[in-house]
């Protein structure tokens, strides 16, 4: 099993690339069938894409759950055709443990959990056992009820609290510290102020000493903003990826791969001005 710290380039923003197995994404322009897989896997790879997220259930706002043999129906599948003919890294999200075994003893590296832990009593022990790195997403509610006015007294103290104590039940279940990543849960059970604040203060979350992933590609907050549809929002997203990358942001989950990819190389060009790769540029 590939441990974290051999799939993450050190000192960079790494970019994985959403590919969704569902017909109800929020954004359909992430969404693949079977003939389509190989081809968006290839893309990806080619613009530069360091990871990537499969997904068999949709989890936007007030998305109902998807039963347990469908959704191994869709991501099974995609795994083994992705592991037959890439090395890149998967990370499938999901907080099914029972998808997460199959997963992973088909070839998955990462296992991405929106409820970090929560939902599904044996998925620690199931990323315990495999010794697989584990992205802990902090979410109020579920995907059905997360937006129903979600409310904080304080957002940002309130998920690092969150994330000690998930922490600590990953690693008292066995999970190795170094295999974690956390993942603040833009749009998650938060309003357009929480998420911005998020973002601003992202810097906090680093007292964690933990990898931070931020999702936001696409998402409504962009929309809200820019008063623009899923499909429209490419510069939105950018944007907030330039953010993260000026913030050493160390992984940014997003739809456009190539984009993502050339605005990262040009902030840390500009960042790295006058080592080798910046007297390269």
């Amino acid at each position: 099993m590939l441990e974290l710290s051999s799939i993450l380039k050190n000192a960079h923003t790494n970019v994985m690339g959403i590919i969704n197995i569902t017909p109800d994404s929020f954004y359909p322009g992430s969404r693949v069938n079977e003939k389509q897989l190989l081809s968006r896997t290839e893309k990806m790879i080619r613009e530069g894409v360091e990871i990537v997220d499969l997904g068999g259930e949709s989890t936007k706002p007030g998305a109902d759950v998807v039963p347990f043999e469908e959704e191994v129906k869709r991501v099974i599948p995609a795994v083994k055709t992705i592991r037959a003919h890439f090395d890149v890294p998967i990370s499938v999200d999901t907080y099914k443990s029972e998808l997460a075994k199959i997963a992973l003893e088909e070839g998955a590296n990462i296992i991405n959990d929106i409820s970090a832990l929560r939902m599904d009593e044996h998925m620690a022990s199931v990323v315990a056992h495999y010794g697989c790195p584990v992205i802990l997403m902090h979410m109020k509610g579920t995907p059905k009820t997360m937006q129903q006015s979600p409310q904080y007294d304080d957002v940002i103290n309130e998920i690092i609290d969150f994330f000690r104590g998930r922490i600590e039940f990953a690693t008292n279940k066995g999970i190795r510290q170094e295999n974690i990543v956390l993942d603040p849960g833009i749009g998650f059970g938060k309003t357009l102020e929480h998420n911005l604040t998020i973002l601003k203060r992202i810097d906090e979350f680093k007292s964690l000493r933990f990898p931070l992933l931020v999702g936001a590609s696409r998402k409504s907050m962009i929309g809200m903003i820019l008063d623009l549809p899923a499909e429209e929002r490419l510069n939105g997203t950018l944007a907030i990826t330039a953010y993260c990358a000026m913030h050493d942001i160390d992984i940014v989950r997003v739809h456009d791969v190539k984009e993502n990819v050339e605005i990262i190389r040009i902030i840390e060009a500009i960042k790295n001005v006058g080592d080798k790769m910046g007297k390269q540029v």
